[in-house]
């Protein structure tokens, strides 16, 4: 039961919102400067119905804040239910936020088909949301498959130059991992069903399961798969750095702020909670992977040319000492992790939109071909110098606060896991040292001016900024909104990677 009682459908509001800007967009299609109009007021009534609902609802308590349960498909045992707690209000807040910086990011950008451009981010919202929401098992599925649409399509049609390539093998992963997700669904029902003579997809009825060690083992990994997958932990990862390096800035800025956190709470809401056995002994194997991936990842991102692909490397480092984070199993650890995945996609997609603006000025994103940056347009390489040092960790900026909890979780559990996350932290930084050393101080191989920040991109880039100080000065107030269903999910704390 809701905390909240109300007969007023809040989350369906919020889930479906996006999907009437996605029908306006694509109506007014012909109209590209109303096209984007409606696209910003979209954006800003979503951010605004879910802003509120964060204010009043962000000191509920560890119970559901909000749910919604009606029949759907009665014959299978599949009903709409949504649910809405404190991780997830924390989810969607960052949703609604990333999709207007994503939006205003691409104002003028999107080169051709305007209206559908802006109709697929918004279905991708409402896929994410949905993601982020159900409770039914069948619901989810098909969230999770919403998603990939329409990346797909922002991929292979207004990306750069190996767009194709780069949306087929994103699709091809994720599908694989979905299948699989969709085959252990299935036959976990048919297995309830067997034990209990109720089919549901519930997944609060479905944690109760008894199922036999071989059958539980087959069925966690099967979900395992699709969330790492997403997350992406090595050495599943290769799929990200090409999705990113083609995709438009908005895709990327929703790629690495929104996607990539699907997978991460899907571990959390799905994978752990069903299977506590096999997680569990899971737990090392995972930890050594977001391990090895924090230094190849590192190694990756030091190696690159193109700053965008250096990002996106960069990515694949900071998900795998998130992924250190979870298999900590204790509070300092998956506190850690969940505020790192909302400050992760603050600053990345911070990141993603001024390449974008560089990209724009000079026609590159090569470290050959860029450089004096901080001279030519003091205000973009002051901001991009600030998201850098929040992206490395630097004290009073909001990765730190993720970094350093997800450090004293891991210390708890194991020492030597603390000491290894540690290293690869400071092997880290060196390539956030090069990328500045080389964009911001680097000699200029272009005397042309280049434009500084315009009155949009500051507005874009602000609400950025005073979070980055907000959560790394003050975090606190954001764990207080989801410490408790962090709590209350059964994953056996004060266990850990060990």
């Amino acid at each position: 039961m809701a905390l909240y009682e109300t007969t007023f459908p809040w989350l369906s509001l919020v889930l479906f919102l996006p999907l009437v800007g996605a029908l306006g967009s694509a109506l007014l299609a012909r109209w590209p400067a109303a096209c984007r109009a409606l696209s910003i007021f979209a954006s800003l009534a979503e951010l605004g119905v879910v802003a509120w609902l964060f204010l009043v609802l962000r000191a509920g308590g560890d119970g559901w804040l909000l749910f919604e349960d009606h029949a759907w498909i009665p014959a299978f045992g599949i009903r709409y239910t949504l649910g809405l707690d404190g991780l997830s209000l924390t989810l969607a807040v960052l949703t609604a936020f990333l999709q207007l910086v994503a939006v205003l990011s691409s104002l003028g950008r999107e080169k051709t088909r305007v209206g559908l451009f802006y109709a697929l981010l918004f279905a991708m919202e409402s896929g994410i949301l949905g993601v982020f929401f159900s409770l039914d098992l069948a619901l989810f599925y098909f969230f999770w498959e919403v998603m990939l649409i329409p990346m797909f399509f922002l991929i292979g049609v207004w990306g750069h130059e190996r767009r194709r390539y780069a949306a087929i093998k994103f699709f091809l992963f994720t599908l694989i991992g979905s299948l699989l997700m969709l085959l252990a669904i299935v036959a976990l029902v048919v297995l309830h069903g067997q034990d209990t003579g109720q089919y549901t997809f519930s997944l609060l009825a479905l944690r109760g399961t008894q199922l036999n060690d071989g059958v539980s083992h087959a069925l966690y990994f099967a979900f395992l798969l699709a969330f790492i997958i997403k997350v992406p932990l090595f050495p599943l990862h290769t799929w990200l750095p090409d999705a990113h390096t083609e995709a438009p800035t908005a895709g990327s800025v929703i790629l690495a702020g929104l996607l990539l956190k699907t997978g991460v709470y899907g571990l959390l809401r799905i994978g752990l909670p069903l299977f506590p056995g096999p997680a569990a002994e899971s737990l090392p194997w995972l930890a050594a992977l977001g391990l090895v991936g924090l230094f190849y990842g590192a190694a990756l991102a030091f190696a690159q040319k193109d700053i965008k692909r250096l990002i996106a490397c960069s990515s694949v480092a900071h998900m795998g000492l998130l992924a250190v984070g979870l298999c900590s199993m204790n509070a300092a650890g998956l506190e850690g992790a969940v505020l790192q995945a909302v400050n992760h996609g603050i600053t990345t997609g911070a990141l993603f939109c001024m390449i974008g603006m560089i990209e724009a000025r000079s026609g590159s994103r090569d470290f050959e071909r860029l450089g004096g940056l901080w001279g030519r347009a003091p205000l973009l390489g002051g901001f991009f110098l600030f998201f850098n040092l929040a992206s490395m960790g630097v004290p009073g900026l909001n990765n730190f606060a993720g970094e350093l909890l997800i450090l004293i979780g891991a210390f708890r559990a194991h020492p030597l896991l603390g000491a290894l996350a540690v290293g690869g932290m400071v092997f880290a930084a060196a390539y956030t040292l090069r990328l500045l050393q080389g964009v911001l101080w680097g000699p200029p191989r272009d005397e042309a001016p280049m434009a500084d920040l315009s009155a949009r991109e500051a507005l874009t880039l602000l609400p950025l900024a005073a979070l980055v100080l907000l959560l790394g000065l003050q975090p606190g107030w954001l764990q207080e909104v989801f410490r408790q269903s962090i709590r209350a999910l059964p994953l056996a704390l004060g266990g850990g990677a060990p």
